[in-house]
């Protein structure tokens, strides 16, 4: 187990996360959009926990980071999303 906070671990992992998924389905289909609102709320919400993270607001820090990596799950379970078949970063339905 390492010394590095709770809060340094899921940000870091979230990033990651952030970087591994991309749209799923096609540009012009309705789920286009959902994919690029969950994607704009998971940055959003990264943001916020960096923010967070550097004022020394750990617990809010914490609870933003999980709240972004939740967008990015949510949306590869849908499938609107592409987690790249991460199965570590992401819950895959099957």
């Amino acid at each position: 187990m390492t010394d590095r906070p709770l809060y340094a671990k899921y940000l870091e992992l979230t990033r990651e996360a952030l970087q591994r998924v991309r749209p799923a389905a096609p540009r012009r289909s309705f789920l286009a959009g959902a994919a690029d609102d969950y994607l704009a709320m998971a940055k959003a919400y990264l943001t916020d926990a960096e923010h967070f993270a550097e004022t020394g607001d750990l617990e809010r820090a914490l609870a933003a980071a999980s709240y972004a990596h939740a967008w990015l799950d949510a949306g590869v379970r849908l499938g609107i999303l592409d987690g790249g078949n991460d199965d570590a970063r992401f819950t895959l339905f099957r």
